[in-house]
């Protein structure tokens, strides 16, 4: 397979990952109830249960990070050349300011949530 096709199909891969992702919180979300009140037979969907419809959305997640760190190793070079281009030569130090920058917000998102 080409390298421009693997990547079409990588990156149509990642589409119908994060929508898929998206479906399933939205559908964990709103659409199934959630909590010790609700009677155990409302808390199915399409025949499986809320903690299965979780196991999905988690599975979902873990292929889509797997994937994306395919998608980024693939794409490495443009990455570099994209940051050196508008960074100059502290180009290192952007992106791994960037990369702190979103570490911390998902840190301080999670601390918040709990």
């Amino acid at each position: 397979m080409q390298k421009n096709a693997f990547k079409f199909f990588l990156d149509s891969l990642m589409f119908v990952l994060m929508t898929s992702i998206a479906a399933t919180g939205l559908l964990l979300g709103f659409v199934i109830p959630r909590g010790g009140r609700v009677p155990q037979e409302e808390k199915y969907f399409l025949g499986l249960h809320r903690h299965d419809w979780g196991d999905i959305h988690l599975f979902l997640a873990i292929t889509f990070l797997c994937v994306l760190i395919i998608h980024l190793w693939m794409n490495w070079t443009w990455i570099k050349g994209s940051a050196h281009k508008y960074f100059g030569e502290q180009w290192k130090r952007a992106l791994l300011t960037m990369c702190g920058a979103w570490i911390g917000v998902l840190i301080i998102g999670w601390i918040i949530a709990r």
